[in-house]
């Protein structure tokens, strides 16, 4: 499973990135290539490229705030949810999606 996602909290400081560090350990443990983008007091980082978009089976947006650019998702499966959501069990969450997408026959 290809994952792409964004991460925002409302400072746009420390929830984004420790959410964003939390995916990105998770992913690697269950071999999910990932890439994931943060938004906040500095602007957008890491931005996802249209070809990562295209090639993911699933975008993730971890956001607790409005964000830039959420149109370029359209078509994609999204799980939208609060960073302190993904912070729990990461692992647990990402297999959840799994299941969810293989159940439909999006992976």
């Amino acid at each position: 499973m290809k994952i792409v996602g964004v991460t925002a909290c409302p400072t746009g400081i420390a929830h984004t990135y420790i959410t964003k560090q939390k995916i990105l350990e998770a992913a690697a443990e269950c071999g999910f290539p990932c890439r994931i983008e943060t938004q906040g007091t500095i602007g957008i980082e890491d931005e996802l490229t249209p070809e990562e978009i295209a090639e993911a089976d699933v975008v993730i947006l971890a956001v607790d705030v409005k964000i830039a650019g959420e149109s370029r998702f359209k078509g994609k499966p999204i799980v939208r949810c609060r960073t302190e959501d993904v912070m729990r069990n990461t692992v647990a969450f990402l297999k959840k999606i799994e299941k969810t997408l293989k159940e439909r026959g999006r992976v």
